[in-house]
């Protein structure tokens, strides 16, 4: 697959030794991976192991304290998230990304048209709708009105219908029915096929695994495992055994981010 500057060994992202913190508190610990053109990653771990500060560092949310995010061949460490989506990553965030007192509709229209331009849009909206047709029956209804699970298809919604180079998405199934689940993962398996590589932030552990090649897994903020998404289960495993041991209560520092919470409060310096 040929993307950034034309050759097809240029990989999707490359994340060398990345570090962030909140304030005084470091959240990653020189977290080093790499995504294919083309490929799927699934970044997995306990609650608070650091995997939504990746996704959010890597599209600029967060700034880096140290190592370098490099994009399609483009080194994008310190751009603000706006001139990195425009480079061609989407970030799909975890909860309710949608701009509330606009209509599903209008939502959608500002998300083609900075994506795709004008003249593309009204053929975008008619994929949106054919996808996902609860968003056709509801577009003149404000956003911030809808369920839950509705507002995060819209927020969905512009990643699939108007693929991007590069999707960060976390935790895709959060509040969706199971049939929509089974709907958006299509999907995604539609963009890897169209040449789009993913990175992906999920609490169905099983599923993820089974739709990707590669995984990483953090413990602390850092990487305890980088390879086949065969081999995640056990690291992650012992990852989780670790966490028990560490606070003595059995199951602690389970797979899924609890939630309602932010997955990754600062862990502090130990």
């Amino acid at each position: 697959m040929t993307v950034g500057n034309g050759r097809e060994d240029v990989a999707a992202l490359e994340v060398r030794g990345l570090s962030a913190a909140y304030g005084p508190y470091r959240a990653l610990f020189g977290v080093s991976f790499t995504v294919p053109a083309g490929g799927a990653v699934a970044l997995i771990g306990p609650n608070g192991a650091g995997k939504s500060t990746v996704a959010r560092t890597v599209s600029g949310l967060v700034a880096a304290t140290e190592g370098r995010v490099v994009l399609c061949g483009r080194d994008v460490t310190g751009w603000p998230a706006w001139r990195i989506a425009r480079a061609g990553m989407a970030h799909v965030p975890e909860g309710r990304a949608v701009f509330s007192a606009l209509s599903v509709e209008e939502n959608l229209v500002l998300a083609f048209r900075r994506r795709a331009g004008r003249g593309a849009v009204g053929r975008l909206l008619g994929r949106a709708y054919e996808r996902f047709p609860v968003l056709g029956e509801r577009r003149h209804q404000r956003a911030g009105t809808l369920s839950g699970g509705q507002q995060r298809l819209l927020s969905l919604a512009t990643v699939l219908v108007a693929p991007p180079r590069l999707v960060v998405a976390d935790e895709l199934s959060l509040g969706l029915a199971p049939r929509v689940v089974d709907d958006v993962y299509t999907g995604l398996a539609e963009l890897q096929v169209a040449g789009t590589a993913l990175v992906l932030v999920e609490q169905q552990v099983e599923r993820v695994l089974a739709m990707t090649d590669q995984a990483v897994v953090l413990e602390h903020g850092a990487v305890a495992y980088d390879g086949p998404s065969a081999g995640a289960p056990a690291a992650l495993a012992r990852v989780v055994r670790a966490a028990g041991a560490q606070t003595g209560r059995p199951g602690s520092g389970g797979l899924d981010d609890e939630p309602g919470r932010d997955a990754d409060q600062p862990v502090g310096e130990g």
